[in-house]
């Protein structure tokens, strides 16, 4: 069954995007978290919007179950697929199809890695906010898939709190829209019904996003505290008191003693009990006054 299917997908995207070999299977058998892994039976990387509807058709109709995957970054196994089941790579459709800085919207392909995306709109002075830490890797399909978020999903939101509009591939091979792209859309939420679904619904094709205004100002400050439970009070003291800060991290003691004796020491105090990192971000006036 393998090599019949194999050679069938090769006459859509071309036989080098196809991998049937156990060494080359090996690659796609895990995500991040290798401790995990189970070996798909095919995997299949279109090139194209078209390639990519051309190749579901044919699993549809044979009946081959489907699993799709971006840069297998993720750390939840939702990009893995069972020996019976074809993953379909998706790191070929890599175009930003469009960017829009008046209407701070930008329409891209599933496979555009996160951080690429903020690259492009820098020069508008717009960025993506979504933040994974895997963002210069992760691809934008794969934090639909997720819903991911990032450190500064405090004061953003996560993945779907950003994504506007959605061109989805479903499982038969048919094409469908979700969202209109607009501020506010009527109806049933089917965007926010798709994004973190983990491809359970379809494959999401084109991919219209939300951008923000690059903060004029970013001031981090950094505090020491001599129990967890009153720098814990602390970010309690920050909410009450209005302050959304662009992201907040609180490490204990023994986080911040690992983090000075490795490569990435930043001169934390190791004799506290807890520190805890507020980034502010917004006009200078603002960030000055949520400063004091």
């Amino acid at each position: 069954m393998n090599v019949a299917l194999a050679t069938d997908l090769g006459r859509i995207v071309g036989p080098r995007w196809v991998r049937a070999r156990p060494a080359e299977l090996a690659a796609y058998e895990a995500d991040g978290l290798p401790t995990h892994a189970s070996r798909p039976a095919l995997a299949v990387l279109p090139g194209s919007r078209q390639e990519l509807i051309e190749a579901i058709h044919l699993l549809h109709l044979a009946n081959v179950p489907f699993v799709a995957r971006g840069a297998g970054t993720g750390l939840s196994g939702g990009a893995l697929a069972g020996n019976e089941a074809v993953l379909v790579v998706l790191t070929r459709l890599n175009r930003i199809l469009h960017l829009d800085p008046k209407r701070r919207r930008a329409v891209v392909e599933p496979g555009v890695v996160n951080a690429r995306l903020s690259e492009a709109a820098l020069p508008h002075g717009l960025y993506y906010a979504p933040d994974p830490s895997s963002q210069s890797a992760c691809t934008l399909g794969g934090n639909i898939a997720e819903n991911a978020g990032g450190p500064h999903c405090l004061k953003y939101g996560v993945t779907t709190n950003h994504v506007v509009a959605l061109e989805v591939l479903l499982p038969n091979a048919t094409l469908v829209r979700l969202g209109s792209g607009s501020s506010e859309s009527w109806g049933p939420d089917l965007v926010g019904l798709f994004v973190g679904s983990e491809g359970m619904f379809g494959i999401a094709t084109e991919i219209t996003l939300r951008l923000e205004p690059i903060p004029a100002a970013v001031r981090t400050l950094l505090a020491a505290f001599p129990s967890i439970r009153t720098a814990s009070e602390a970010v309690s003291g920050i909410i009450a008191a209005g302050v959304v800060p662009a992201a907040m991290e609180m490490m204990d003691q023994a986080c911040v003693r690992a983090v000075e004796a490795s490569i990435y020491a930043a001169g934390y105090p190791v004799d506290a009990a807890a520190v805890l990192l507020v980034e502010l971000d917004g006009t200078a006036e603002a960030v000055a006054g949520e400063a004091v």
